[in-house]
């Protein structure tokens, strides 16, 4: 399991980094072919007060690579609905794996 943080124009965090590591760690037990995972986080000007959070992952796979973003009011928000989003394509390609 490789996991790898990027900051654009956000001040890295360790807690951050685990509580991350803590959630894909869920995704990398169910999905044995997930090799890597991409995490980026940044921050937007928005004038919505629910926004400005953003933080993107990319899992590498087999086939097409899979990504959410989701911007909220916290990065740990931002990071649970990425992560479920990430949930339900990985279930959707294990679906087709078992088709073949």
């Amino acid at each position: 399991m490789t996991i790898i943080f990027e900051y654009d124009n956000v001040t890295s965090s360790d807690s951050l980094e685990d509580y991350t590591r803590h959630k894909l760690s869920k995704l990398f037990e169910r999905n044995e072919f997930v090799i890597r995972a991409d995490v980026f986080f940044k921050t937007e000007n928005t004038t919505s007060d629910d926004t400005g959070m953003i933080a993107g992952i990319r899992l590498s796979a087999p086939g097409p690579r899979l990504y959410a973003e989701a911007s909220k009011t916290s990065f740990r928000e931002a990071v649970n609905d990425c992560t479920d989003e990430l949930l339900r394509q990985l279930s959707k390609r294990k679906e087709t794996f078992k088709t073949h």
